[in-house]
């Protein structure tokens, strides 16, 4: 039961993760904002890491490659904003 409990969980934080990538990709392509590409990428990126989690045989983020992906997607999220911050004037 706690198995199935788990992989719904994951489930529902995948699908709204990828909601959230894709309005953020709307946003982007009606003002070409680069701050609203990197948070569309980082939760698509997001989404697809728990896609990956959840068709595991077990569910458990314990992998460190898990940890590696969400980092690499913060990374886009700290680039977005520091160009938006200090990049093109």
């Amino acid at each position: 039961m706690k198995l199935l409990t788990e992989g719904f969980l994951i489930g529902v934080i995948a699908i709204a993760s990828l909601t959230i990538g894709l309005m953020f990709l709307k946003y982007w392509r009606r003002t070409h904002d680069a701050l609203f590409l990197a948070f569309g990428a980082a939760f698509i990126i997001d989404a697809a890491n728990r896609v990956t989690l959840l068709f595991m045989s077990s569910p458990s983020e314990a992998n460190p490659v898990f940890y590696m992906i969400r980092f690499v997607s913060f990374l886009i999220i700290l680039a977005g904003i520091l160009r938006k911050n200090y990049g093109r004037g």
